[in-house]
């Protein structure tokens, strides 16, 4: 049988996929510190007013002695690529909320401009911000290396993975030779929304599993038309491929605190739980990163526990706070509340509750520019219809379980959107047939 430790890679496989209460006032207080200062441990109280509450609450698992935590520009223009606003230029208007809180009409771009986003005075505005949240600009896919670390009590466990992984959408695609031909997707009548496969290269236990997922367009349904995602996993010491499910996504993984929804804060199926806009605010986050993280430094420093980015650029940016509750009555959160950048809709902090209402989980994001070229040259060129690639991407996952101090660390600091060269290549990557592929 698969074992149980190696079914937790299951988490990669999706790494690169294509991640109610009163309204809240964005503060309008000056900062007191400027682009360019760098803030030291005993400086933190500077910190305060521009950060979640309860980040601050459990700040000693993320600040720490020695810390050097640069400022960065204020609300700096990280605006999508130009083809991406062509479309949600093209398409405005069209897309709409079904039944569930579906996505009809969509064709690609951002569904819901945000010129006219209201979150007090539109019930619904949680829902369509989470509809732009998953059809966020990631480029023409994603690729990249990853290590996936286990620590608890600051203390780096021996479980470990390293490998591979890509992300390929197949569908509501923006470069011209797919929207214009035929509505975006890359094969025609194409039913999968994305496939994402990932391989496992280290510990010599666990290398040459690979995995492969298809994510439905069905998925922007009603729950009742909704079809669950597929995976297929090969195991070497089985020598056979075995169909799992991906049905119960909301379990924790084993030996993890994540769960497969979790990364990017959220990567679920949006009809599948009710959101709520709580406000707007003007917060602190990791910006466009400074340091290397692995592939290209395997040690950085992520502090005492192994999960911090205050070592890393921080940046003030508009924040949008959405409240996830499970449609589901068997879900282990009462509730999710994730921080979304208001330009991007990347995520930059969320936090999970117990059925106690105690906070669980609090997840957080490293994430990386693609026009700057000053960590490692040229690592994300733009592509046919993509000039420049314009995108703010994740490039670290980090979840911390603060009732009991464990966490889990995942990077993918080389993680790019450029996609495949050909189709042909494409489908032989999608193809099931791949994982067995010289074995």
């Amino acid at each position: 049988m698969l074992r149980t430790e190696q079914l937790s890679f299951v988490l990669v496989c999706a790494l690169l996929a294509l991640p109610a209460g009163a309204q809240e006032d964005a503060t309008t207080v000056v900062p007191p510190f400027k682009q360019g200062d760098v803030i030291h441990f005993g400086q933190l109280d500077q910190l305060k007013p521009y950060l979640p509450e309860e980040f601050w609450a459990n700040r000693d698992f993320f600040f720490f002695e020695g810390m050097q935590l640069e400022i960065g520009p204020s609300h700096f223009d990280y605006a999508p690529a130009a083809v991406f606003q062509r479309a949600t230029t093209k398409f405005k208007g069209q897309p709409r909320l079904g039944p569930d809180g579906s996505l009809e009409n969509y064709t690609a771009g951002t569904p819901f401009p945000m010129e006219n986003f209201d979150c007090q005075g539109d019930p619904q505005a949680g829902v369509k911000f989470m509809w732009n949240f998953e059809r966020r600009w990631s480029g023409g896919g994603g690729q990249a290396h990853f290590l996936y670390t286990y620590w608890d009590r600051g203390e780096k466990l021996p479980l470990y993975y390293e490998g591979t992984g890509r992300g390929i959408p197949l569908a509501y695609r923006v470069e011209p030779e797919y929207l214009d031909e035929q509505e975006g997707d890359v094969f025609r009548k194409e039913k999968r929304r994305v496939a994402s496969g990932a391989e496992v290269t280290a510990p010599f236990d666990a290398r040459g599993i690979k995995l492969l997922t298809y994510r439905y367009k069905t998925s922007y349904g009603p729950l009742a038309e909704a079809k669950n995602d597929d995976t297929w996993v090969y195991v070497p010491t089985l020598r056979r491929v075995r169909r799992i499910s991906t049905a119960q996504r909301t379990d924790a993984i084993s030996g993890t605190d994540f769960t497969l929804d979790d990364l990017f804060s959220f990567n679920g199926i949006v009809p599948q739980y009710e959101w709520t806009c709580l406000g707007t605010h003007d917060y602190l986050a990791p910006g466009n990163t400074r340091i290397k993280g692995y592939p290209y430094v395997k040690d950085q420093n992520f502090g005492p526990y192994g999960l911090s980015l205050a070592n890393d650029r921080w940046e003030m940016r508009k924040m949008i706070k959405v409240r996830m509750r499970s449609r589901s009555g068997d879900h282990p959160y009462s509730f999710k509340d994730i921080y979304i950048d208001a330009q991007t809709f990347q995520p930059h902090y969320s936090f999970a509750y117990d059925q106690k209402d105690e906070l669980w989980k609090i997840i957080w994001h490293a994430k990386r520019w693609s026009e700057d070229k000053s960590l490692a040259g040229d690592w994300y060129d733009g592509w046919d219809g993509v000039d420049e690639p314009r995108d703010l991407r994740v490039v670290g996952d980090i979840i911390v379980n603060v009732q009991t101090g464990t966490g889990n660390r995942i990077e993918f600091w080389d993680a790019n959107g450029k996609p495949m060269e050909s189709k042909a290549k494409i489908r032989r990557y999608i193809d099931t047939g791949r994982l067995t592929l010289g074995r």
